[in-house]
């Protein structure tokens, strides 16, 4: 339990880090597209370790996932002395040679022309975590706090509840069961990869919104015919998961988006910590509703909170095509 809460926290605090990174490092025409792609290895990962965990798991039993993940991490680790500073933190810095630096090098291996304003020197301001409240971003913060908060209670809830359903509820084997779960990120893959063609065209507003009520419709669905077979939650539940993987990927594009340099990290690291925090409470809220309530009332409360999503999505700001500096000055 301790070393997973250790490697919890660099693991947290990796992901927004990452987020605010490429979103940096991206120009407003195609942001969407581009980071969104990059944002595939989310699922990609999820479907593999699902695919690995299913031959693993039965043979040689749950603790080889944990070496087959540490050398993988290990892997990962050399790749970050071959990374660039982020040119927008060297310039919120103060540090404009540097960016120059840096923003020649990238232009040195493509043949378009970088948009970068660091001609004029700016003025070097700190970021405060009391601006994510201040008049101009306070709604801009609750917003997109709800929308973590209410696409990962649906999303991981689906994720840790639908092996063990399939194992309790309708008696699959454990092979079986871990078959059925990967089907769902199977599902998200394909989801997330039309979202990253998509996102520039159809904007991050009006994705979200329909996103979350193509998801509360399917688990409504669940609600009414309830639940009576495996294949049923297998299908209906791997779509209402792999639709809400294309909002979970969303928000780490949309949020590094409405936040200005000097804060960007620190708006997407409290706004990942609702997901936390959904991850954490939504296992336990299913298992007591589940018991008291049966089955069905698990798929009406995710269906409810995706009515929820939907609402606070309708309130987003559009940014598709637009510099950051014009988002979030």
């Amino acid at each position: 339990m301790w070393l997973r809460f250790v490697q919890g926290i660099g693991v947290g605090g990796e992901v927004p880090v990452a987020a605010a990174y490429i979103n940096e490092l991206s120009v407003a025409q195609g942001r969407g597209r581009f980071f969104m792609l990059y944002e595939m290895i989310f699922p990609l990962g999820l479907m593999i370790s699902a695919q690995i965990g299913a031959l693993v798991v039965p043979s040689f039993g749950w603790k080889w996932m944990f070496l087959i993940g540490g050398i993988g991490g290990l892997i990962v680790f050399l790749f970050f002395f071959k990374l660039r500073e982020s040119p927008c933190w060297l310039i919120s810095k103060g540090r404009f040679d540097e960016a120059e630096r840096v923003i020649e090098e990238i232009e040195s291996s493509t043949d378009k022309r970088i948009e970068a304003k660091i001609s004029a020197p700016q003025a070097v301001v700190k970021g405060n975590w009391k601006e994510l409240f201040s008049p101009f971003y306070r709604s801009r913060t609750l917003i997109v706090w709800t929308l973590w908060f209410s696409s990962y209670f649906v999303a991981n809830g689906l994720n840790n509840w639908l092996p063990s359903l399939y194992k309790t509820v309708y008696n699959l084997p454990l092979e079986d069961s871990l078959h059925a779960a990967s089907l769902t990120n199977v599902i998200q893959t394909v989801a997330v990869f039309a979202c990253a063609l998509l996102i520039d065209r159809v904007g991050r507003k009006r994705w979200a919104t329909i996103a979350f009520l193509v998801v509360g419709l399917l688990l409504t669905t669940l609600w009414f015919n309830g639940a009576k077979s495996a294949e049923s939650v297998m299908y209906l539940g791997s779509a209402a998961y792999g639709v809400m993987g294309t909002i979970t990927v969303l928000l780490y594009l949309y949020t590094p988006e409405i936040y200005p340099t000097r804060m960007r990290v620190l708006g997407i690291a409290f706004a990942t910590a609702w997901l936390r925090l959904a991850s954490a409470i939504a296992p336990t809220i299913l298992g007591f509703v589940l018991g008291a309530k049966g089955i069905t009332s698990v798929f009406v409360l995710f269906a409810c909170v995706a009515a929820v999503g939907a609402f606070m999505a309708f309130k987003m700001i559009e940014t598709r095509e637009k510099v950051l500096e014009d988002i979030a000055p």
